[in-house]
């Protein structure tokens, strides 16, 4: 997880209002976009790009550097943006 996303959790773990407006942001038209503007808003800028860029070059350069390229250049690349709702999952209360 970007250290954006890991500080936002780390607001939200203590702050109910603000989980509550994250968890909102998976009802936008556009939740990846209503994410960042809500992490860019909580003071941890970060743009739609740099949150599905994150690892992608990794794995990619990874996989380009096997003898004929891998088949599935992403396979077993987590996506960060899965990745804190999976996180987000611990905070909820019900």
């Amino acid at each position: 997880m970007n250290e954006q996303l890991y500080q936002l959790l780390q607001r939200a773990e203590r702050d109910f209002a603000l989980r509550e407006r994250i968890w909102a942001t998976k009802k936008e038209k556009d939740p990846a976009l209503a994410l960042c503007e809500l992490c860019t808003a909580e003071g941890f800028p970060l743009t739609v790009g740099e949150l599905f860029a994150e690892g992608e070059e990794f794995f990619c350069n990874l996989f380009r550097s096997c003898n004929g390229s891998a088949v599935q250049p992403l396979d077993g690349w987590d996506d960060p943006y899965d990745m804190f709702f999976a996180a987000m999952e611990g905070l909820r209360t019900e």
